[in-house]
């Protein structure tokens, strides 16, 4: 889907040394004064640890994990249990950042890609204390091969872009230069392979933890979908959508010239014809659906942040929603 030019130019956070320093910083202590208090006694993290030693059982609801169900118990009371885990405190999480060129766009008060460093940033410092470990894998995309004579038709598709591995590693310092490392990532032009960004989390195998994937979905959900349930078997998984308004729908502001940061393409639309604008935000309105249906398939738990909106407040409402749910004994 092609992004339209910011009609406002929205709030960025500084580039170079700026935003990986004053800027990290500063989204440390908006964190930190928002969430400590809401998350004070609990697990270090948005969602708790699978946990390895066993708790006492209970009664089966509907959308526990299967896997956790207690035979024994179940066989004796003829009644389908769940054994519960105690969840880990010093937990492994991995990140999955998605940085390709479709991120480097906003017309909200943020730009996506800075709402993305925001989010990392938020779950480095939620999961780092207690002497828990986070690492991250961070993709950008890769342009398309350079034209040559011997083509005909379409050009092949380009690689799976630039993939950078950063090991966990436990202490505030490591998690400083991990996310410095993640928002001085540079942006490429050309498409990512989200799937495989992903799949790096499946390999090596790791003891069970969480792992977190951010980005706006904006690739096909057969791409990432198959290693993201393959990574739900092990890990408890956390989904980050990334969205700004004008993918949603188009205003009404004439003719509009739009063009797509993964390829270079550029056209000409007349947002005036309501028929177009409403064609848009049914297609749109389709493809979120369709992310949303790939993630809830998957297993993995999904929170969706806009660049028109206060993440750090939505995310806030998500950790509610996730203690609220634990505390009724569900999975989600």
């Amino acid at each position: 889907m092609a992004r339209a030019a910011a009609v406002t130019p929205p709030t960025r956070l500084p580039a170079g040394e700026d935003r990986s320093g004053a800027v990290l910083a500063r989204l440390q202590l908006l964190v930190s004064r928002k969430l400590d208090g809401l998350l004070q006694g609990d697990y270090a993290g948005l969602l708790p640890g699978p946990g390895s030693e066993a708790g006492e059982s209970r009664e089966y609801r509907p959308g526990d994990d299967v896997r956790r169900m207690d035979w024994p118990v179940t066989a004796r009371t003829t009644m389908a249990h769940v054994r519960r885990t105690v969840a880990d405190r010093e937990l492994e999480t991995w990140l999955a950042v998605d940085l390709s060129a479709s991120l480097d766009f906003g017309t909200g008060r943020w730009l996506k890609r800075d709402v993305v460093v925001a989010a990392a940033a938020a779950l480095v410092h939620l999961t780092v204390r207690g002497g828990n470990r986070i690492g991250a894998v961070v993709g950008t995309g890769a342009p398309p091969p350079a034209r040559t004579g011997r083509w005909r038709g379409a050009p092949p598709a380009a690689g799976p872009g630039t993939l950078v591995r950063l090991p966990a590693r436990a202490g505030r310092k490591e998690a400083q230069g991990l996310l410095r490392a993640i928002a001085g990532t540079e942006i490429r032009p050309g498409r990512s392979d989200l799937g495989a960004l992903v799949d790096m989390l499946n390999r090596p195998p790791r003891r069970r933890g969480v792992a977190v994937v951010i980005s706006d979905f904006l690739a096909p959900p057969q791409q990432w979908g198959r290693p993201l349930r393959k990574l739900r078997v092990r890990h408890d998984v956390l989904a980050i959508e990334v969205v700004d308004p004008r993918e949603l729908e188009l205003p009404d502001v004439g003719v509009l010239p739009v063009v797509d940061p993964e390829t270079g393409e550029l056209h000409e639309v007349q947002t005036a014809d309501p028929g177009l604008r409403h064609r848009y935000a049914d297609a749109a309105s389709a493809q979120r659906a369709a992310v949303a249906a790939e993630l809830r398939a998957a297993g993995a738990a999904h929170l969706r942040l806009r660049t028109d909106r206060d993440w750090l407040l939505d995310m806030v409402r998500f950790v509610a929603a996730q203690r609220h749910a634990r505390t009724r004994g569900t999975t989600r």
